[in-house]
């Protein structure tokens, strides 16, 4: 059956009528022997009329003619396959009941498998939100949910497939930034959770033409590109170390002010605030530094 969308025609799977291949191999048996049978014990003697004759090769070549017939319509169904059966030209259904199947031999059958097939895709270069180059691959898989669709939709379904994966992940690709270096919510890095979804989304609506399902698709390869790589390292290092820097001052200012107020209520020493900022730089020195501190005895006053 067929359906209008968008001016053209849709495919629409329906079951074909088949028959069992068991029972029609017993009638092929059949015919088999009612032929072997009938060349021996029916054969015209000598003295047959020439009308004998010729019923006798009409009959035979009537048998030979029915095991032909029988025997052309056999064919396979194995488990996850199909077999889209057609009629000079007109779709006459998907066949998906498994074991021997038998059709009329002038009806037309081309398989189709409905297992789950898997495709790593080639490394796709394009630009992310922010234009910078980038590096992108990812896995799929996916299966024939409607083998009418598939087989007369498109030209090639699996070609169609591998060009439109390649689509999708760069229209999925260019929407986000590689990194958040500007507060964005969502980066191909950093969500890869929403990256993959979005991902297969996008993959159904591109082939549900073809009547193909996407069951799963991921990130498998993303990087900057080798003419930017080096830069954008640096830059990664540099937000790296500036948010340690960051995180290390803001503990050691915690450590001071615990440190400070702990030696007030103990009464441990008297500070006035000259003292107070002494301890308080030399302390930072000492938690925020790359080395380690080493010790000073003063044996002098502050204010000497």
């Amino acid at each position: 059956m067929t359906v209008e969308l968008t001016g053209m025609k849709t495919s629409r799977e329906s079951a074909a009528h088949s028959y069992s291949g068991y029972v029609m191999l017993v009638v092929l048996a059949v015919l088999v022997a009612l032929s072997i049978w009938a060349i021996p014990g029916l054969a015209p003697g000598d003295g047959a009329s020439k009308l004998e004759k010729l019923s006798f090769g009409g009959a035979l070549m009537g048998l030979l003619l029915a095991n032909l017939i029988v025997a052309a319509g056999f064919f396979m169904i194995q488990p996850n396959q199909a077999a889209v059966i057609t009629l000079f030209g007109e779709y006459r259904g998907s066949e998906r009941s498994e074991g021997l199947r038998w059709v009329w031999p002038w009806m037309m059958r081309k398989k189709i498998s409905a297992r789950a097939h898997n495709i790593h895709s080639e490394r796709v270069k394009i630009n992310d939100l922010r234009g910078n180059p980038i590096e992108i691959a990812c896995n799929v898989v996916w299966r024939v949910a409607d083998t009418a669709q598939a087989t007369f939709d498109v030209d090639d379904y699996k070609e169609f497939v591998n060009i439109q994966i390649e689509a999708g992940l760069r229209t999925v690709g260019s929407r986000h930034p590689y990194d958040d270096f500007e507060g964005e919510e969502v980066t191909l890095r950093g969500s890869a959770d929403v990256i993959n979804r979005e991902l297969l989304e996008e993959l159904n609506d591109r082939l549900k033409v073809a009547g193909i399902v996407v069951d799963e698709a991921g990130l498998t390869h993303l990087a900057y590109a080798s003419e930017i790589a080096s830069a954008m390292l640096k830059r990664q290092q540099a937000d790296a170390i500036i948010a340690a820097r960051a995180k290390i001052v803001l503990g050691a200012v915690g450590m001071v002010e615990d440190a400070l107020t702990k030696l007030s209520q103990d009464n441990i020493v008297e500070m006035d605030d000259e003292r107070r900022a002494a301890m308080v730089s030399n302390l930072m020195v000492v938690l925020c530094g790359d080395k380690d501190a080493h010790p000073v005895v003063n044996a002098g006053s502050l204010y000497q």
